[in-house]
């Protein structure tokens, strides 16, 4: 479109994905104009910067971003060495971040809390696809202010929006009210959220990546703070798909991390509650009353929900929007991403093509693109982002070439609610795989749980 030469292309977030975005844009002759909502880049990233990825450095970097990079004599990390959030943030966003050509597009402390067309709300047609958009943002100084540009990219993911505690995806009666119970989805039990945890009842929610290094950090905690005593609630009538084994296995490793959990379990070091769909919480001055759809009750100090996350899709309500109906992902994308059905593994690549909307010139990209799929690799970031500023930019052919290379790893959780890519191992994880060389090899074995590889989590028993 025209516009887009004399207007900037907003980019929603500037984790990896956003300014990966940027990067793509910027080599393609176009204005990136950057709206993070944290205090600095990767700020979802930074709650969880204790958490190693299970995909190693060659998954995680953006090919445009490394080119900008490099320029300035930065140096390539080990492509095969797994990083953690805290140096993915400190090794790569926070000096791509700091470049100028970035720096000077981006916007801290910018929320965006509308996205619409230039007079025009989502029921007007005429010369829709030629006006330009219209974002709203909340800026750090306390004024709100519209900034109409050429197209958005909305990469600002899911960590803002978890899903509830409660089945059918609603909250749990009372679980508003019990706020002040519940905590992040990865907190530093360890670490910076030590007080928290030390010498508490915990009780973890969920059967997915989330919730397994949780509850093995919490064991970690509890040698140190014997008092400390670690409940562990799933919806479904076994552990299984935590644990691994069997068909469930999507690689070779066998699910160490599974396998560290069960041993937990079965050592009694957690108290494991299966069959335990939550129907409301009960606030006490002594904690929290958990009660279960079948009756069954458990108190606790703390809650920490693994429940997963879904998009925040209020900000779009006047565009036009095609989505999948179950997922929330871009209609031809979420029959290939469904949980029901795939995992990472199973994904083909995908780009323009596949996340254009009604609304010429606004794609949904990264972790938010799969919607409530917990699905996502940051390489299947990478090149959407690539194929999406080819779009914008007109390079059609260039846009529907599509090309990735993903690693079979079969190992998504269903309710997980993070990318692929988080979270793996913890420090004491890695030191026990080092231990069993199961990552001495020149390609490292990626570590996980798996929804079932091709069938998903359909295929799975007690989901």
């Amino acid at each position: 479109m025209d516009s887009v030469k004399n207007l900037p292309v907003a980019v929603i977030g500037a984790g990896p994905v956003g300014l990966a975005a940027a990067a793509h844009l910027l080599e393609r002759g176009l204005e990136p104009l950057i709206f993070e909502a944290g205090t600095s880049p990767g700020a979802a990233i930074e709650q969880w910067r204790h958490i190693r990825l299970f995909s190693p450095w060659r998954f995680n970097t953006d090919a445009a971003a490394v080119r900008l990079l490099e320029t300035t004599g930065w140096e390539t990390p080990r492509p095969t060495a797994l990083p953690y959030g805290g140096e993915l943030i400190d090794n790569y966003l926070a000096p791509l971040a700091s470049l100028p050509e970035i720096s000077s597009r981006l916007q801290t402390g910018a929320r965006v809390t509308a996205v619409t067309r230039q007079g025009l709300d989502k029921t007007h047609i005429k010369g829709r696809d030629t006006t330009p958009f219209v974002v709203r943002v909340e800026h750090s100084d306390g004024e709100t202010r519209d900034h109409t540009v050429a197209a958005v990219i909305d990469a600002s993911g899911t960590w803002s929006t978890r899903n509830p505690l409660g089945t059918s995806g609603l909250p749990a009666i009372g679980e508003d009210a019990a706020t002040d119970r519940i905590s992040a989805p990865l907190p530093d039990v360890t670490g910076r959220d030590r007080a928290a945890f030390a010498g508490r009842r915990v009780l973890v929610v969920g059967a997915g990546h989330s919730a397994a290094n949780t509850l093995i950090n919490l064991a970690d905690l509890a040698k140190e703070e014997p008092d400390t005593q670690i409940l562990w609630a799933v919806r479904g009538d076994s552990a299984a798909k935590v644990y691994g084994g069997g068909d469930l296995d999507g690689l070779p490793a066998r699910g160490q991390l599974g396998g560290r959990v069960r041993r937990l379990v079965e050592a009694g070091k957690i108290e494991l509650h299966t069959g335990f769909g939550i129907s409301s919480l009960k606030t006490l001055e002594s904690g929290v009353v958990v009660e279960s759809v079948d009756g069954r009750t458990l108190e606790t100090d703390v809650l920490v929900p693994c429940t997963g996350f879904r998009p925040d899709l209020d900000i779009l309500r006047e565009l036009r929007l095609n989505l999948d109906p179950a997922v929330e992902a871009p209609t031809e994308l979420g029959p290939l991403i469904d949980p029901e059905f795939h995992s990472c593994g199973t994904v083909p690549p995908h780009g323009a093509k596949l996340l254009a909307h009604p609304d010429k010139d606004f794609y949904i990209v990264g972790m938010k693109s799969y919607g409530r799929a917990p699905t996502f690799l940051l390489a299947t970031g990478y090149e959407q982002v690539r194929s999406v500023a080819a779009a914008i930019a007109g390079d059609q052919e260039s846009a529907d070439r599509v090309h990735l290379e993903l690693p079979e790893t079969g190992v998504c959780s269903t309710d997980a609610g993070t990318s692929c890519d988080v979270p793996a191992v913890s420090a004491a994880q890695a030191s026990d795989a080092a231990e069993s060389g199961c990552c001495a090899a020149p390609e490292p074995v990626l570590v996980g749980f798996p929804t079932g590889l091709a069938h998903g989590r359909s295929g799975a028993t007690g989901s």
